[in-house]
């Protein structure tokens, strides 16, 4: 993907769009279009010091200057306190995205192209100078943006204290005051440090945290700029690097080069062609990371600031690894998830490194179920039911056990064979803003959507327990489960269907049904075992996609609602209120396109038809986050994307209908 001035015209427009880049351990690197930073989350190397977790930013940014005779050109793009800019993006010609970030600047005739690659799974960001040097001599300057902060939030200046030394003429060294078990590096293969006058860039405003009401200031650490001198016509290759590692690669371009090579063999080895779907392959081996703690794969929910939960991981599996053919990840994330099941719980989150799992989830173990009925049917071989009977049929067994009779968070299987979940100040459910005591979507009882995932893990281990039988205390036999899906199943068509909205309850209590309209009903059409009739599974659809559809995704609830709110915008009190009362979402979109061509009897019509659903997100991502998919977007035109630029589920969902429903 390729932009021009076209779309810079103003500064405010060029940090409307962003990148970004992963390094495979929970680290990332990301900006805007015009190198501007907009968000603290910006950085050029943001390090995870416990893979995926623990994740600091080490190098802000870098600026540059080129110099021809008395003649300065400063590519500096920064935004100042008081509406000043710094507006180096008119000498920036192009942005170029393809398998990783280029900026193309010129002045004088000289170019300069800057890319930015990781080290694979290494905190070490390499960026490579391309310079081609007009008639006349010049000089070309690089100032590091040096930090050392969380990348949740602000840093003082005065909390920006390293120790300094020089290990060569051309490698930095610098220990922060806070870490002394931490050294920085960085390393420049040609050229000259100076000191500069100032030692602290004080103050750069950050436009999107504005927007949001977050720490709308950065500051950084600049302490050097790098001077290269050019020759008349000369092409000259400048190599950049920022680590924390003990041994990095010092040539960035072997870096670039072995980064692009890694990404083309993810796309070449998902054996898909198509253009889009190409894209969303790329998009989907940003988010799997490793885990330090298990070593082995897990999934991250969004960037910048999620880390791996696992309803978001359970959900995003099946596009980001099945889909492209990564199966030994896909094994190695329903292992590492499985290792922490606790009383039948999956977790939804595993936060910074020191803390235990959370596990407010209902949602998690039931998608669990079906990650594993879809693990093998996109495998299938003797050694993969070898692999889940060994490995992970077990903690099904517990799963069904402890939903079956009571786990946490008032989890239970009722008198009609049927999930209850959640009470009080819980939120178990993917709906689950909580802001003090205000639960803004209370959905305590039995959620529509636990329970069509409930009768598909009953029918999956039904399956299962007729080639594994019981393995553990737990277990039981294949007709104990057929007879709790049957149960199940009965109640479920009895409780849920409204039959004056045509469509079905959100969630049904005892104290009452809740008969708000929301995408969570899709799922009793989208997934495996159908648990409606095709009349009324029919009946949803089209109430999901004249209620609901929203461009880039599916409302949270349809816009008639009194309690409807369009925008998901303003300081978190505000989100937090539009989170899930209308804001939409791209990932049930993709469980949409499934049901659609479902219940159309997967025709070829029906194939074009969803392909009208799901078209728009091409757009997407060429906004946004470039050549990813945002978490959610407004529920009213022109359907604005907002929360974490790239969201795992999003692109997960996308891709998976994408390729199963519409290019099969």
């Amino acid at each position: 993907m390729e932009f021009g001035k076209g779309y810079w015209k103003t500064f405010d427009e060029g940090v409307e769009r962003e990148w970004v880049i992963t390094n495979g351990i929970g680290g990332y690197c990301g900006g805007t279009i015009i190198n501007a930073r907009a968000r603290k989350h910006h950085a050029y190397l943001v390090a995870s010091l416990h893979a995926p977790v623990e994740r600091y930013a080490i190098l802000n940014k870098t600026d540059e200057m080129l110099k021809i005779g008395d003649k300065e050109y400063s590519f500096a793009t920064n935004q100042r306190p008081g509406g000043w800019n710094e507006e180096g993006q008119k000498y920036l010609q192009r942005f170029v995205y393809d398998e990783l970030p280029h900026f193309v600047y010129q002045a004088e005739g000289t170019f300069v192209t800057k890319t930015l690659a990781f080290e694979w799974e290494k905190n070490t960001i390499a960026i490579g100078y391309d310079i081609m040097n007009g008639s006349k001599e010049a000089e070309f300057y690089i100032t590091p943006f040096l930090t050392y902060r969380d990348h949740n939030v602000r840093v003082e200046c005065a909390g920006l204290k390293f120790s300094e030394e020089f290990e060569t003429k051309k490698t930095l060294k610098l220990v922060p005051k806070k870490n002394k078990k931490l050294a920085i590096k960085l390393y420049v293969s040609d050229g000259k440090y100076e000191k500069n006058d100032v030692k602290f860039d004080t103050d750069a405003v950050l436009q999107t945290e504005i927007n949001t009401g977050g720490e709308a200031i950065v500051n950084s650490y600049t302490p050097y700029k790098i001077k290269v001198k050019l020759k008349p016509y000369e092409h000259k290759k400048v190599s950049l690097v920022c680590t924390i590692e003990k041994k990095f690669e010092k040539d960035a371009f072997k870096t670039i080069d072995e980064s692009v090579k890694r990404i083309k063999a993810v796309k070449e080895n998902s054996g898909l062609t198509d253009d889009f779907a190409l894209s969303l392959v790329q998009a989907a081996d940003q988010f799997i990371v490793r885990r330090e703690s298990t070593g082995l794969k897990t999934i991250m929910a969004g960037y910048p600031w999620f880390t791996d939960w696992g309803r978001d991981t359970m959900i995003a599996l099946q596009g980001l690894t099945l889909i492209t053919k990564r199966f030994e990840d896909t094994r190695d994330i329903l292992k590492s998830f499985a290792m922490y099941v606790k009383k039948g719980l999956v977790p939804n989150m595993f936060p910074d490194e020191g803390l235990d799992p959370l596990y407010n989830t209902a949602d998690a173990s039931m998608w669990y179920f079906y990650s594993v009925y879809k693990y093998l049917q996109y495998t299938g071989n003797d050694e993969d039911y070898e692999f889940i009977k060994n490995e992970i049929y077990p903690k099904l067994e517990e799963i069904i056990h402890f939903y079956s009779t009571k786990t946490d968070f008032s989890i239970y299987m009722d008198e009609d064979g049927l999930i209850h979940a959640g009470g009080g100040y819980d939120q178990v459910t993917w709906m689950d803003v909580r802001v003090g005591t205000w639960v803004v979507t209370p959905r305590h009882g039995k959620p529509v959507e636990i329970n069509a995932l409930w009768y598909n893990a009953l029918k999956i281990m039904e399956m299962l327990s007729g080639m594994f039988g019981k393995v553990t205390e737990y277990g039981k036999t294949s007709k104990e489960y057929a007879e709790m899906a049957e149960k199940a199943k009965t109640s479920f068509v009895e409780k849920f269907w409204n039959s004056d909205k045509k469509c079905l309850y959100d969630v049904v209590d005892d104290e009452g049904n809740d008969d708000k309209i929301r995408c969570n009903q899709i799922y009793a059409v989208s997934l495996p075992y159908s648990i409606l009739s095709e009349k009324k599974e029919k009946c949803v659809v089209e109430t999901v996609i004249n209620e609901l559809y929203a461009t880039y995704g599916l409302r949270t609830l349809n816009s008639d609602d009194p309690e409807y709110q369009p925008y998901y915008k303003g300081k978190l009190h505000d989100r937090d209120a539009a989170y899930h009362q209308g804001t939409a979402w791209a990932f049930p979109l993709g469980a949409l396109v499934t049901a659609y061509v479902k219940v159309a009897g997967k025709s070829e019509d029906a194939k074009a038809y969803a392909l009208h659903l799901i078209e728009p997100l091409k757009d997407h991502l060429r906004d946004g986050c470039i050549g990813s998919i945002a978490e959610i977007f407004d529920g009213n035109e022109p359907n604005e994307s907002r929360g974490t630029y790239a969201q795992a589920w999003s692109v997960g969902e996308i891709l998976r209908a994408y390729a199963e429903d519409i290019l099969c």
